[in-house]
């Protein structure tokens, strides 16, 4: 219970936002495999911990176990984490395969074309990224271009939701 405003921890806070210690906005809501907020006291997934300070090798095994389960949205939190803790050089890597992970999400939720614009978004990012940064990680930033944009294109011709696990691209050959 929150003693300022008598609201009950984690169901809005002032202003119907959760809000952390220091004030900044979270959610507290479960949400289901794909990142969509369910409503309280629904059985949810586990979150990913904000955060979480990994090397390029855990990052790049946390993200792939989270894809291959259906789980794009938690794997781009794996990236995010990546991109802010990591060296300016490796940002556009990290951000790109994040890119890829919420596109993917879009595209599995049903929004298509959102879904699309961001898997094109990530792998343009890729390529800029340069192929020998993502090499020295072990990551097929070409397989990953050529996947990004086909599946970008199929969804908007189909229309229709991917499946997410269906679809979850190989980050390492």
């Amino acid at each position: 219970m929150n003693r300022t405003t008598g609201d009950h921890e984690g169901h809005g806070g002032a202003g119907g936002r959760d809000r952390d210690e220091a004030g900044r906005a979270r959610s507290a809501r479960p949400r289901d495999g794909l990142g969509r907020p369910l409503p309280y006291g629904a059985e949810g997934v586990p979150r990913q911990p904000e955060g979480v300070v990994r090397g390029p090798d855990e990052t790049l095994r946390e993200a792939q176990r989270l894809f291959d389960a259906g789980m794009p949205f938690h794997a781009h939190e794996v990236f995010e984490d990546a991109w802010k803790s990591g060296p300016q050089a490796e940002r556009d890597l990290w951000q790109g395969l994040a890119q890829l992970a919420v596109g993917l999400t879009h595209a599995a939720r049903g929004n298509t074309a959102g879904g699309a614009r961001l898997l094109r978004r990530g792998a343009g990012r890729l390529t800029g990224a340069g192929p020998a940064l993502a090499g020295a990680y072990g990551i097929d930033a070409a397989g990953l271009v050529a996947w990004a944009r086909e599946l970008a294109a199929r969804a908007e011709g189909g229309g229709r939701a991917v499946d997410a696990a269906a679809e979850a691209p190989r980050l390492r050959p």
